[in-house]
């Protein structure tokens, strides 16, 4: 289950990229309850989604010309230099160089070799986000790529993740874990192929967990975003939908099986 004691491989930062950074916030308040607070006066309007206080995501504005929004998964690392070499090595694509972030950490941007883009942070001042698993924070990351075997190699070769197989419909759908510790405790998320026809792009998708999905995708719909798929009950899961908001970002709602926390 995803945490905040982060070591090689979590998840320990989601952001968005928005080209209308007002609009987004507006959107998420309403659909999770977040208040945005700004990072500060010299961060190009980057800024922080909370709850309770506590960070559990953050927001930026687009600044690449025909860039799609997008969240953006993070993972730990303790030397991002090394991780970008790791990616090059790799078959991966190194899309932003790794950079010092006023102190606060290293962050490198890169895209898997099936087109999945992601980025990994190396704890400086700030190891992470604060909060996760709780209602309206993140609970699960999932790799969504035409070939997962040979993409969780890759992943493999930076973090040493690990995974297990389990049958799902009309699929085999692998459990990922960090290389620490009890496997099944160290699940953080999965991976699953994209659907046939190829017409899904290959991505991360972060899921929120949510106290009633169908109450949430009532929320996206009326502030402006769209319903992806419905909610619907996955066995031994919980609750899920997809959607995505205004500006196209997608993201995915669950309701954990009691059962299964």
């Amino acid at each position: 289950m995803l945490g905040t004691d982060f070591r090689t491989g979590s998840p320990n930062w989601l952001d968005l990229g928005s080209p209308d950074v007002p609009a987004a916030t507006a959107f998420y308040s309403a659909v999770f309850g977040w208040r945005f607070a700004p990072a500060g006066p010299d961060t190009g309007g980057y800024g922080f989604f909370q709850v309770d206080g506590k960070t559990v995501a953050a927001i930026g504005q687009l600044t690449e010309e025909g860039a799609s929004s997008a969240w953006m998964l993070h993972f730990m690392t303790p030397d991002v230099q090394a991780t970008a070499a790791a990616v090059r090595e790799g078959g991966g694509t190194v899309r932003m160089e790794p950079m010092d972030v006023m102190g606060e950490g290293w962050l490198g941007q890169f895209t898997d070799p099936q087109g999945a883009q992601f980025a990994c942070w190396q704890p400086g001042r700030t190891a992470g986000f604060d909060l996760a698993s709780a209602d309206n924070t993140l609970v699960w990351a999932e790799l969504h790529v035409p070939d997962p075997v040979a993409d969780i190699g890759f992943y493999a070769g930076l973090f040493g993740w690990r995974h297990a197989e389990m049958d799902a419909p009309g699929m085999t759908y692998r459990v990922l874990s960090i290389a620490d510790g009890d496997q099944e405790d160290g699940s953080f998320g999965g991976a699953a192929p994209l659907a046939d026809g190829g017409a899904e792009q290959a991505r991360w998708v972060p899921y929120f967990n949510v106290p009633d999905v169908d109450a949430s995708t009532g929320l996206v719909e009326r502030n402006g975003g769209s319903v992806l798929m419905p909610g619907a009950d996955v066995p031994e899961v919980g609750r899920i939908a997809w959607v995505a908001d205004p500006a196209g970002a997608v993201f995915a709602l669950l309701k954990p099986d009691p059962s299964q926390r």
